[in-house]
């Protein structure tokens, strides 16, 4: 009898998972980001909500909850329903490199949340203000062993420190983190020469970088970047060390799968079309095979990059300031 019952309920809970798809959404949904405006998983959030709510009839609002390195707007997606009105815009800061950092953060991103989709995936740039007498990598390197402790990074989320960390620790050196609310800010910063230099994707510096306002010296990732071939890699320059950024969109755990399709399905058809493609392009962004990858693929890769940087913030015994 008990076997039967379980049956039934999940068979009523299928049902009703269904139903709900099939008239999802009925009304404005949010979108929220854990980092202030003007940061990439902003620019990103603002760049597909438009056109995600012509696809799917209702108003896409995005709404910023900045601080903790962006643990309180994780935390708060977490506990809200799950019923596709509350999404997570989930930065790889937030989503796997905070839990080795912020043990107790108060979330498990595994349990708490149903990935969806993959938004982008970034490399980094490593840029000076240009009073910096640094030119490349190497000669970065050369002058921060000429000056321990004298160079400063400006740093907007943990994704970018752990990057500068790892590269302090292959490189031998020492260039002190400076944190700021947002990349808006550590950005400004950087362009004003409070900091020596900073580590960030491409999409929030393009400007700068194309200006002359900041100097690119290297960048992350396996290939040159086509917006500035004539910057080598990291690993062109002898140095092996690794510094992403990806996005991606969740959803609170237990949302029935209908909804995570019909929202994987309607942000798919966005992400690939050739206007996004095209606007993705001109804000500094390269198209990458994954986006819009299926939830299931998702959640491997969520989980693959989540154990890769838990183990490489041990080894390098990384902590949070």
């Amino acid at each position: 009898m008990k076997t039967k019952q379980v049956v039934l309920s999940l068979a009523l809970a299928l049902a009703a998972g269904a139903v709900a798809a099939q008239s999802y959404p009925t009304k404005p949904i949010r979108m929220v980001v854990g980092f202030q405006p003007g940061g990439g998983t902003d620019v990103t959030a603002r760049m597909v909500a438009p056109k995600l709510s012509e696809v799917l009839g209702q108003p896409i609002i995005i709404e910023n909850k900045p601080g903790a390195e962006a643990r309180i707007a994780t935390d708060y997606v977490a506990k809200s329903a799950p019923d596709g009105y509350t999404l997570l815009a989930g930065a790889s800061g937030q989503m796997v490199f905070n839990p080795a950092l912020y043990p107790n953060s108060g979330y498990d991103p595994l349990k708490a949340f149903v990935p969806i989709t993959l938004f982008n995936y970034d490399p980094l740039v490593v840029a000076v203000h240009p009073s910096v007498p640094a030119r490349s990598m190497k000669e970065l390197v050369a002058l921060a062993k000429a000056k321990p402790g004298e160079l400063f990074h400006a740093s907007s989320a943990s994704a970018f420190y752990v990057a500068t960390e790892l590269f302090n620790s292959t490189a031998g050196v020492k260039i002190v983190n400076v944190r700021y609310k947002g990349a808006a800010p550590a950005v400004n910063a950087a362009v004003a020469g409070e900091t020596s230099l900073i580590v960030l994707s491409i999409p929030p510096i393009m400007a700068q970088l194309k200006s002359g306002k900041l100097r690119p010296l290297g960048i992350t990732g396996a290939k040159r970047s086509r917006f500035f071939p004539d910057i080598p890699t990291v690993a062109e320059a002898g140095y092996e060390f690794d510094g992403i950024t990806w996005a991606g969109l969740f959803a609170p755990a237990g949302t029935p799968q209908p909804i995570v399709e019909k929202l994987y399905t309607a942000l798919t058809a966005v992400l690939k079309s050739d206007e996004m493609q095209e606007r993705a392009i001109r804000s500094g962004r390269e198209p990458i095979e994954g986006q819009g990858m299926p939830p299931a693929e998702f959640e491997k890769f969520f989980r693959a990059e989540l154990n890769k940087w838990t183990k490489a913030i041990k080894q390098f015994n990384i902590r949070a300031e």
